[in-house]
């Protein structure tokens, strides 16, 4: 009888926002696999490294967590390989995913090379964007509002596009990429609507207006919520 294969969503960053269905199956899973960088510690394994019983088999997927080389096939391959191995010996794994496994996690692509051949569950995490939008205090949409969720590598002309169709936005994986949608809110008039939030529910959460807010010094890890209504709209409607 084959193992069991789990994508766990672990949440954003603090170790009590994991789910206590999550925590189950971490535990009594034999295997614990989490994606890393090529050298170095990896998040997903500290975020629940306060839950960890001891005495797992541990697998640190190392992958290069550059946007120019993600996502890393051969190395995803090779993932699905060593996983397949443990599920055929009868093992259970659980794959750490910060997030949600399903919201923008590379959990995904390990679900798409062993969900034929395996039984697969995959447990929803807090994803980053609610995470954001408790950290900063302002509700993402109510009612009939339409919530977008933009990607920063997209052109300028494609995000201008999105942000005039829609209520109310989240962009995400800014990084390098920040000055540019900093610019580009501006142009648009959106920037004064917008807050910014870094490493949310982590210790170095920062969350502040975008105008307060270098461009250059933006990571990977922060995204930009803005409501084109403002405030006020969600006061009207009694939020």
């Amino acid at each position: 009888m084959t193992g069991r294969l789990y994508g766990l969503g672990i949440g954003p960053g603090d170790p009590e926002l994991i789910t206590v269905k999550a925590l189950r199956l971490l535990r009594a899973a034999q295997v614990v696999a989490y994606p890393a960088p090529e050298e170095g510690d990896s998040l997903a394994r500290s975020i629940v490294a306060p839950h960890l019983p001891g005495g797992q088999i541990e697998l640190a997927i190392r992958m290069p967590l550059t946007v120019e080389r993600f996502p890393a096939q051969a190395v995803y391959d090779k993932a699905a390989e060593e996983l397949g191995a443990h599920l055929n010996a009868g093992r259970d794994v659980a794959v750490l995913c910060e997030g949600d496994p399903f919201f923008y996690g590379s959990f995904m692509y390990l679900f798409g090379r062993l969900a034929e051949r395996f039984l697969v569950k995959v447990v929803p995490g807090v994803s980053s964007l609610t995470a954001c939008a408790a950290a900063s205090g302002h509700p993402l949409a109510a009612r009939n509002d339409v919530l977008s969720i933009i990607p920063a590598p997209l052109p300028d002309d494609e995000i201008a596009a999105k942000l005039q169709q829609t209520d109310a936005a989240a962009i995400m994986k800014l990084g390098r990429h920040g000055p540019r949608i900093v610019a580009l809110l501006q142009r648009l008039g959106l920037a004064s609507r917008a807050q910014y939030i870094e490493r949310a529910t982590m210790a170095a959460q920062r969350v502040l207006p975008l105008a307060e807010i270098d461009p250059a010094s933006i990571p990977y890890f922060a995204m930009i919520l803005i409501h084109k209504k403002g405030e006020a709209h969600f006061m009207e409607k009694g939020i």
